[in-house]
């Protein structure tokens, strides 16, 4: 289960995982995170409302620190900028055209993407590995460093059993510090392609990298990692232990655990009522691994790159113990991302234009986390049985529970899906290959959307803008009105590249996944067949193309072939509307403001919202419908006829 969930061959290796882990960390931290007593309804509501009430401040505050203006850590955090900057040669004041400002970015992240490759390779010479991992194959080390490197964090691995301590915390957690930093570092290039006037200059890469490492996310991220330690979450720098299990479990020769079963451990055999069971095996003992978790936990989910530090991710009852760190990390996924929305009204002096952003991605994440919620509830025909299984929630779990944890039950379970999908945020708490075929494809279209609901840090909301400038345009031409956004004219140009930044996500998704069904082997690798089987495909893809990275669980994605594919667009589907929005950014910085009149097209009232919409969901549909025909829906369509 991952960003792990594409490892695990079925639901019952799955279901054994979980089990025998909560068994295990039992005796070393109580489960202390069942949400009983509290309604689904206001679970839904606290999540939201909370989302909502903490990205305003934070909004406020990342402006400030972007445009240089003293915050109440300005006198201690400032002086490690100003250090930063000696270190590497940064003039402050040197402003960066949008070719140098592209240059700088694909520099900085190609220096990465060799980096994280080489020291996969070779960490089984390096120290820090107290565990003697061997190095990484060169297909998964090209893999995984381009996720990292794109905020993607897909992984076709365990953390926990693959890289060293010396690889994530110097590789991963570096990466998610930085892929999410040259995110917010591009959204400002764009923001002051909006506010400057006949100018080139957009500002400076590397400042605004120092920036946004030393000012935002090292201390948001200090905050929430004593959060996750206070509840729990292991940190430290102890190689993994082996404990021992309070009761053995009796595992069958195909993973999945025997119930009722006699064990006799002296004897070593298994039977069910007075017969033996051929091949069973007994297990008595429980890996349990170690490490500096909550520190790269808290990274990689306020930097909405939500790579698993364990196997099964959050649902690990080490990388998420109870209700209170799973509240923490949900809400910690999307902050920042809402955040920027407030940000980006109080930069361009509009508040008003911040506010109509964030209303469409937040009506849009309501109507996906309302459609998840209600289908998971209401379970399918399979799991109903026309009436003969009791499926409410009075006095039980209720609904479609296959795949998630008991522990935060349906409604957390469907907000966490809903959340790291509309961010570019591959955390999962639950498995999303076990979820209903309507709720499962609404996770695939967040990301299909070019994960512009929120989005990644930075990337999501200049992803939106680029829709923003597709809606103004489009509008103004039924209209008959001259296409204006924040006072700048909206040309050809503006108009190519925006369609470039939309059409991405697409492209590299679709293209991706046509030439995987077209390869034999990628069958081999599905862990069923049919509409489903295609589901598990499209969603992988879908997942890359939309720099996300989680999974359906059984989706065995650690081949040559999907590792170098899936590598390749996940560089794409990033880099390539990096370098459009960039080139927006300094056409707009070289133009004149016009001036605002009574027949200029209002962006900030909601019917630009609507038609905001309406066009991010048009060119969803348009481009998936065919494919989320052929998985989701005909697996919907099959399970109702």
């Amino acid at each position: 289960m991952q960003r792990g969930d594409n490892r695990y061959a079925d639901n019952h290796s799955f279901d054994w995982h979980m089990r025998s882990g909560i068994a295990a960390v039992v005796c070393l931290h109580p489960n202390e995170g069942r949400y009983e007593g509290m309604n689904a309804v206001l679970q839904y509501v606290l999540y939201l409302v909370a989302l909502v009430a903490l990205a305003i401040p934070l909004g406020t505050y990342i402006k400030k620190v972007m445009f240089g203006e003293k915050t109440f850590l300005s006198k201690i955090l400032t002086p490690c900028e100003n250090a930063v900057y000696r270190v590497m040669s940064v003039k402050k004041d040197e402003q960066m055209g949008w070719k140098k400002y592209a240059v700088s970015v694909l520099i900085f992240s190609g220096i990465g993407l060799i980096f994280l490759f080489l020291l996969q390779l070779l960490q089984g010479v390096l120290p820090g590995n107290p565990q003697g991992l061997s190095g990484v194959k060169w297909d998964l080390s090209f893999n995984t460093a381009a996720s990292f490197v794109t905020n993607t964090n897909w992984q076709a691995y365990s953390g926990e059993s693959t890289l060293s301590y010396l690889t994530q915390a110097v590789g991963l957690t570096v990466q998610n510090f930085v892929s999410a930093a040259t995110g917010i570092a591009v959204l400002f290039a764009l923001i002051r392609g909006f506010m400057k006037v006949k100018s080139d200059g957009l500002g400076n890469f590397w400042v605004d990298l120092t920036r946004t490492v030393v000012h935002i996310l090292i201390p948001l991220n200090l905050v929430i990692s004593l959060c996750l330690v206070g509840g729990g979450v292991i940190q430290n720098l102890k190689p993994a232990e082996t404990v021992a299990l309070i009761e053995p479990i009796a595992v069958s020769a195909d993973g999945e655990i025997i119930e009722n079963a006699n064990i006799d451990l002296e004897a070593g055999i298994v039977e069910i009522d007075g017969e033996l069971v051929p091949n069973a095996q007994i297990v008595t003992e429980q890996f349990v691994p170690m490490g500096p978790a909550a520190s790269q936990i808290a990274i990689k989910q306020s930097g909405t790159n939500g790579g698993g530090y364990m196997g099964v991710n959050s649902a690990h009852p080490l990388e998420n113990p109870n209700g209170f760190t799973n509240f923490i990390e949900m809400i910690s996924i999307l902050l920042i991302p809402a955040a920027l929305c407030f940000t980006f009204g109080r930069a361009v002096k509009n508040k008003k234009q911040g506010v109509a952003i964030f209303m469409a991605m937040f009506l849009c994440l309501i109507v996906a986390l309302g459609c998840i919620a209600v289908n998971e509830h209401a379970a399918t025909a399979q799991l109903i049985q026309d009436g003969d299984v009791n499926i409410s929630m009075t006095g039980q779990a209720g609904g479609n529970m296959e795949g998630k944890e008991s522990r935060f039950g349906i409604a957390s379970s469907s907000t966490w899906a809903a959340f790291t999908t509309a961010a570019s945020n591959g955390s999962v708490n639950s498995m999303h290959d076990s979820y209903t075929p309507l709720g499962g494809m609404i996770t695939m279209l967040l990301m299909q959307l070019g994960e512009v609901i929120f989005g990644g840090v930075g990337c999501g909301l200049y992803g939106m803008l680029a829709f923003a400038i597709l809606t103004v345009f489009i509008a103004g031409l039924m209209v008959g009105r001259t296409p204006e956004f924040l006072g700048k004219k909206i040309e050809p140009y503006e108009m190519k590249w925006a369609v470039l930044i939309c059409l991405a996500t697409p492209i590299a998704i679709l293209v991706g996944s046509g030439i995987a069904a077209a390869v034999p082997e990628v069958a081999n690798s599905l862990n069923n067949g049919g509409a489903h089987g295609f589901s598990e495909m499209l969603y992988a893809y879908s997942s890359a193309g939309g720099n996300n990275g989680s999974a359906f669980a059984g989706f065995n994605a650690n081949t040559v072939f999907l590792n170098v594919s899936l590598g390749l667009v996940m560089l794409f589907a990033r880099f390539v509307p990096i370098i459009g929005t960039l080139a927006i950014a300094g056409n707009l910085a070289g133009k004149k403001k016009i001036a605002t009149t009574a027949g200029t097209l209002s962006t900030t009232n909601a019917m630009f919202v609507f038609l905001l919409i309406f066009i991010v969901l048009l060119v969803g549909a348009l481009s998936f419908f065919p494919a989320l025909a052929l998985g989701p829906l005909a697996e919907f369509f099959s399970s109702i006829l």
